[in-house]
This record gives structure tokens, C-alpha cells and sequence, in this order.
């Protein structure tokens, strides 16, 4: 898990530059609330509003970037302002806060502005709770979230902008076969029943803190698509809750919320969380929880029971999760891999259709583009697959095809990295066969996806560069056939 973080490839350092953006925004989020005379209250909020604002605007251009984050002060601060109303209503709260969750899950269908807004709704009730905010806070919290979000804005699209210079990336829609929309009022419902049973259980840990278990059942919620991978990322979460809190007790609690070493260790835990989001839920969940861990020191609460609690509150959280998920409209894991699956090898096709098009000289063919979306979805195939290939995965003969089906992948992504490469030269060879393999290749990826059977001939070694890669790419994909045609009733990640 250590070389995971510490060694994954970064290229241009976009997520050191993300990481060290964000401590800049919002440490300057917070001064700038310190300077307008805010209580410590306010400069948190101001300091978390900041920080969704830098972490989960993920639009594909900086335009549209920037219109999301104007919006997020129209979705967070009605939803605070019902939070503090409510505070006095226990069960007019908790069903607000429910309402909260189904909703933010179910705009998930607008795409990323639709997921950002959401996750920034859900927050802004849950901090209400975290510092039981009441009407006559509204003011200075009100006044904090706007502070921090045109700050925050300033330094991502003005000061360090880096976007800029980089090429938009590719964002390939959900696969139709599951349906997006269905999907996304499935998790809905599903957010909505874990959350309530984490809302009941966590008010019988705790009175006070029982937002940590909806909270818990939330952030397991973000970004899956199936059972298998919310399974997975409760695990996670709560292995990163528990290293979180070992910290906590060795570096939080003695510090007693001494300000100045606990604001540089609140800056090494923002950077934390922005630099190993990518890469590791479980690391980012660790300075998640050490985070919150230095809030409640400087708020003047924190104790080992509290941190105790955290733990309980978590647990319960990620039970409720995975109660809804197996019970609840459950997505299966087979539903989603499949579709993905099917998306990255069409785009393998259009991939070799472009590449060829470029060898033929036919104008504007540029397969580049296509080359980043493949990237994008074999990501998107390596999360959903990831609860067969966990090392807990009790099934081990899916667990080897899962393996083999990547590792396949992989090698047809290097095949056509390497043909859009040769494809790029001006002095590419526009041999006539390459049009016969593409073709072939094209054939292969049909019949993959039609689920019939083509024949996996044996090439000669070509010295021809693009040759050499269409070939390489037939051999990929007829090896494919065997772990994707798997018997009837024993799909490839299960049911």
C-alpha cells in the first residue's frame, strides 16, 4: 500500500500541484475568515467549504469548472440554513438529512457538476451537525462559505489555474447498458436506507455524534457503481478510519489543540487527502480522520473516547452501507464490469479505425483522443473489478480470470498506444495490409462483443512496425475470448 502511494506514476505532476493548490487555497480560506473577524466556528466552515470547493469540482473544462463552483453556494447555503432551523427538531432534522442524501446520490445522473453539487449539500448539513450550528450562527457562516468559495475559486482559476496548460480529459459517460439513470435512483434508494439505519444505530452510540455513521454510510456511497465496489470501499474505510485514529491518539491528543503545531499538521493532512485520492481510499481516509481528529482538538473536545467513538460511528456507518447494498435494489458487480468491459474494447475498435484512417492519409483521422478515453475506461474496468481481485475475495478461480482479463487489456491498451505512435509518423508505411488487419481487428472486437466465436490465426513476425502492433493486437484479443466466455451462471465477477 506504500509503494501504491508513494510510487504511482504522476505524470506532470498534476497530483502534487493538486495536493499543494489546495493547502494554498485553503489556508487562505481561513485567514481570509480570521480577517473578517469570524469565530474559530466560522473559520472551519469556511475552511471545509473551501476545501470541497478545490477537491470535488471535477468538470472536464475549466469554463465549466468555474460555473459549478458559483453554484455551490446556491445549493449549500439553503441546505445549512434548513440544518440550523432544524436544529431544535430532532426528527424533522434527521428526515431533512435523509432527503439530503437521496438527492445528492440521484444528481449523480447530471454528470460531474450534478455529483459535485450533491456532495457539496450533503457536507454543508453534516458540518451543521459537526459544530450544531443554530439560526443565530447563520450570518458569520453564511458570510464564511462565500468568503472561502471566491477565495477558493480566485486561487484555482486565477492564481494556479494549471488546467490551463493541460489537454481537457476525457470523461466517458456510464455504459448505457446499465442505464444511468436507473442506477442512479437505485443508489439513491439504497443511500437512503443505509443512511437511515446508520441515523438510528449511531443515536444509540451516541446522541451527539451520530452524523459520523451517516456520514460514514455517504462517503462509501461516492463514486461506486455496484455492490462489489461499495463493499470494497467500506473496507477501506474503515481500515483508514482505524490507522486514522491510532495516529490520532499518538499526535492529536497531545497536542491538547495547541494552534500553531495543530494548523501545520492540519496543512500536511490537507495535502494528504488531495494527494492520495487517486491513488488509495484507505490513505485518504487516514488524514480524513486525522483531520477531524485536529478540528475537535482545536474546538476543545477531543479525547480518546471520542476517537473510540469515531471507530463505533464508522462501523455502524459501514454496516448500513452494505446492508443496503445486498438487500436494497442491489446493482450487481457483474452488470456494471461487463458494460464496462464492452465500452473499452469498442473504443480498442475505434482506436484501430482511426490509427488506420491516419495510415491512409484520409484528413483530420487523429486517434490521440481516442487513445486518452481508453485510458479513462480501463480505469473505470480496473474499480469495478477491483472486489474480485481484493485479497479477501473468498472466490479465487474469478479472481484469476478477473487477473487475466486486465492483464489482456493492458496489453491491447500497449498495442494501440504503440499503432497511434507508428500512426503519428508522416513517414508511415501505408502498407495494404494494415488495412486487411485492422480489419481483422475490428472483426475480433465484434465478435468479442456479440459474444461469437472468430478465428484466432496465427500471424508471421512482422517487421512493419504497425504490423507488428495490429498482430500483437489480434493475439490480445483472442486470448480475451476464453476469460470472458465463461459458463452459464458463472459470470466473471459474479451475480
Amino acid at each position: 500500500m506504500l509503494k501504491r502511494v508513494f510510487m504511482a506514476p504522476d505524470p506532470g505532476r498534476v497530483r502534487l500541484r493538486f495536493a499543494a493548490r489546495a493547502v494554498l487555497g485553503i489556508g487562505l480560506a481561513v485567514v481570509v475568515c480570521g480577517l473578517a473577524g469570524h469565530s474559530l466556528a466560522g473559520a472551519v466552515t469556511g475552511g471545509l467549504a473551501a476545501l470541497l470547493a478545490l477537491f470535488t469540482v471535477t468538470d472536464a473544462t475549466v469554463r465549466a469548472q468555474a460555473l459549478t463552483t458559483a453554484l455551490l453556494p446556491a445549493v449549500g447555503l439553503p441546505v445549512l440554513t434548513a440544518a440550523a432551523a432544524l436544529h431544535d427538531h430532532p426528527v424533522a432534522r434527521d428526515l431533512t438529512f435523509l432527503a439530503v442524501v437521496g438527492a445528492g446520490v440521484y444528481a449523480r445522473r447530471w454528470g460531474p457538476r450534478g455529483h459535485s453539487l450533491g456532495v457539496f449539500a450533503f457536507m454543508t448539513f453534516f458540518v451543521a451537525q459537526f459544530l450544531h450550528a443554530t439560526t443565530e450562527r447563520l450570518p458569520e457562516l453564511h458570510a464564511a462559505v462565500l468568503l472561502s468559495v471566491a477565495t477558493a475559486a480566485a486561487v484555482r482559476f486565477g492564481l494556479w489555474c494549471y488546467e490551463r496548460t493541460l489537454p481537457p480529459p476525457p470523461v466517458p459517460a456510464p455504459p448505457t447498458g446499465t442505464g444511468l439513470a436507473r442506477a442512479t435512483t437505485r443508489q439513491a434508494v439504497q443511500a437512503m436506507t443505509g443512511a437511515g439505519f446508520a441515523l438510528v444505530a449511531g443515536q444509540l452510540l451516541s446522541g451527539q455524534r451520530w452524523y459520523w455513521a451517516v456520514g460514514a454510510t455517504w462517503w462509501i456511497f461516492v463514486n461506486t457503481a455496484s455492490r462489489g465496489e461499495t463493499l470494497v470501499r467500506g473496507f477501506r474505510r474503515v481500515l483508514g478510519t482505524v490507522i486514522g485514529i491510532g495516529l490520532g491518539l499518538l499526535v492529536a491528543v497531545p497536542l491538547h489543540g495547541a494552534p500553531a503545531p495543530t494548523a501545520a499538521l492540519v496543512a500536511v493532512c490537507v495535502f494528504g487527502i488531495f494527494y492520495t485520492a487517486a491513488v488509495s481510499y484507505t490513505w485518504m481516509m487516514l488524514w480524513v480522520t486525522l483531520l477531524a481528529g485536529l478540528l475537535y482538538g482545536l474546538l476543545g473536545v477531543l479525547d480518546p473516547g471520542l476517537l473510540a467513538l469515531r471507530l463505533a460511528e464508522t462501523g455502524v456507518g459501514a454496516v448500513g452501507a452494505v446492508l443496503a447494498v445486498l438487500f436494497v435494489l442491489p446493482i450487481t458487480t457483474h452488470s456494471v464490469t461487463d458494460a464496462w468491459i464492452q465500452r473499452a474494447l469498442r473504443c480498442v475498435h475505434a482506436c484501430t479505425a482511426e490509427a488506420a484512417a491516419r495510415l491512409a492519409g484520409v484528413p483530420g483521422a487523429d486517434p490521440a483522443g481516442r487513445v486518452s478515453e481508453l485510458e479513462q475506461l480501463l480505469g473505470r474496468v480496473r474499480l469495478s473489478v477491483a472486489p474480485l481481485v481484493h485479497p479477501l475475495t473468498p472466490v479465487r478461480a474469478r479472481k484469476r480470470r478477473a487477473r487475466r482479463v486486465l492483464a489482456l487489456l493492458d496489453d491491447c491498451a500497449r498495442e494501440v498506444r504503440g499503432l497511434v505512435a507508428v500512426a503519428a509518423d508522416p513517414e508511415a508505411s501505408h502498407d495494404s495490409r494494415l488495412t486487411i488487419a485492422c480489419r481483422r481487428v475490428e472483426a475480433a472486437v465484434e465478435a468479442l462483443t456479440e459474444g461469437r466465436d472468430f478465428p484466432a490465426a496465427d500471424r508471421p513476425l512482422a517487421e512493419e512496425p504497425a504490423l507488428a502492433h495490429l498482430h500483437g493486437l489480434e493475439r490480445a484479443l483472442a486470448e480475451l475470448a476464453a476469460p470472458l466466455r465463461t459458463p452459464t451462471g458463472s459470470p466473471l465477477v459474479g451475480a
